[in-house]
C-alpha cells in the first residue's frame, strides 16, 4: 500500500470518527462520551487534525483533483457542522413568544413556546449534558396547556400557570387543585422573554 492510499484511509477513518462523536451531542452531549470513550476519541481527533493539516498542505502543492478523496472527506464534514448549525439556529424556526427557565442542583430546564404553537423543553446538566424535547402547546388565558408533553417524566405537568406580574411559569399545584404563585424552590420556570398582547417584547429585569 502506498502512502497516499494510507493517508487517503486514514483520513476516511478520521473523518467519520468525528462525524461520529459529533452526533453523540444529540444523544447526551459530546463531553459525556468523551470522558466515557476518551481512550478512542482522542485519538480520532488528533488524526483528524493531523490530516486535516496533511490535506491543507498537499492541496497548496497540487491541485484538488488529484487530492479530491481527502478533499471531499473534509467537505463533507465541514458541510454537516454548517448543515446542523443553521437547523439548531432560529433562522427556520417559529418566533420565540415566552420562555423560562428552572435550576435544581443538577439540571437546567429551559422551556421555549413559540409562535406556532410548537414548544421545546431544553434540558442542560452535569459533564455537559444536553437534551431537547419537542412538544405542542395551547394557551388558554394564563394557562398554558401541553397537548404533546416536551418531556418524559411527571415532573412538569402538563399544565402550567403563566404570571406577568411575577415574571413566572409556576408548575406547583395546592390541596385544592389551584396553583401555588408564592415562588418557591422548584415550583417555577424563571420567564426570560414573552410577548405581551399588544405585540411588545418585555423581558423579566
Amino acid at each position: 500500500m502506498s502512502k497516499k492510499q494510507t493517508f487517503q484511509i486514514l483520513t476516511i477513518v478520521s473523518v467519520i470518527g468525528i462525524l461520529c462523536w459529533n452526533i453523540t451531542d444529540y444523544f447526551g452531549g459530546m463531553i459525556i462520551y468523551l470522558l466515557q470513550y476518551w481512550i478512542i476519541i482522542i485519538p480520532i481527533v488528533i488524526l483528524y487534525l493531523i490530516t486535516l493539516i496533511g490535506t491543507i498542505i498537499k492541496l497548496s502543492k497540487s491541485r484538488i483533483k488529484e487530492n479530491k478523496l481527502i478533499f471531499g472527506a473534509h467537505i463533507i464534514f465541514i458541510i454537516f457542522l454548517l448543515t446542523t448549525n443553521l437547523i439548531e439556529s432560529e433562522t427556520f424556526k417559529s418566533k420565540i413568544v415566552l420562555s423560562g427557565t428552572l435550576k435544581d442542583d443538577l439540571f437546567h430546564y429551559t422551556l421555549i413556546f413559540r409562535e406556532d404553537g410548537t414548544c421545546e423543553n431544553n434540558v442542560n446538566g452535569f459533564l455537559g449534558f444536553e437534551e431537547t424535547y419537542n412538544g405542542k402547546y395551547k394557551m388558554v388565558g394564563d394557562t398554558i396547556i401541553f397537548n404533546i408533553k416536551p418531556y418524559d417524566n411527571d415532573f412538569i405537568p402538563d399544565t402550567l400557570l403563566l404570571d406577568k406580574k411575577e415574571n413566572a411559569i409556576f408548575i406547583s399545584k395546592d390541596k385544592k387543585g389551584k396553583f401555588s404563585t408564592k415562588k418557591e424552590w422548584l415550583n417555577h420556570f424563571v420567564v426570560k422573554k414573552t410577548t405581551g398582547n399588544n405585540g411588545n417584547r418585555c423581558t423579566s429585569p
